[in-house]
């Protein structure tokens, strides 16, 4: 059985700018009523991804040090976690862009800016159809 045939509980979102990042958490957590561990950086999820188990993964795109991309890979290169959906979050989603994230193997593109109020309803549509 696939991990998109459970319900969607947790999600690790790996966003570097603390208001975008405070905004989605509370959309994610209080309007969405998700699990969310939030990480500042690539290497931050590095680090606790594995213990977190999410059961998807939210991934911003433009980071420094390590850009969404390369997380991406580091992140499915760990066992435990070679699984799990991934959705970028970006501003970057000119169609060429679009289709260079889900060649990498993401299941979808989130434009930002994104509706607070509408971005837990979003993933669950994604989540849905990855079901499908």
């Amino acid at each position: 059985m696939t991990r998109g045939c459970a319900a969607l509980q947790k999600i690790l979102y790996v966003e570097d700018e603390e208001d975008i990042r405070a905004v989605a958490e509370l959309a994610l957590e209080s309007v969405g009523g998700f699990t969310l561990r939030s990480c500042g950086s690539g290497q931050q999820a590095l680090q606790e991804a594995p213990d977190f188990a999410p059961d998807l993964i939210l991934l911003d795109v433009m980071m420094p040090g390590m850009d969404g991309p390369s997380t991406f890979e580091a992140l499915m290169g760990i066992p435990d976690l070679a699984d799990t959906p991934v959705i970028f979050m970006t501003a970057k989603v000119q169609s060429d862009e679009v289709a260079y994230y889900k060649k990498l193997g993401a299941i979808d593109v989130i434009p930002k800016p994104f509706d607070p109020m509408s971005l837990a309803d979003q993933i669950r549509s994604i989540w849905a159809r990855m079901k499908d």
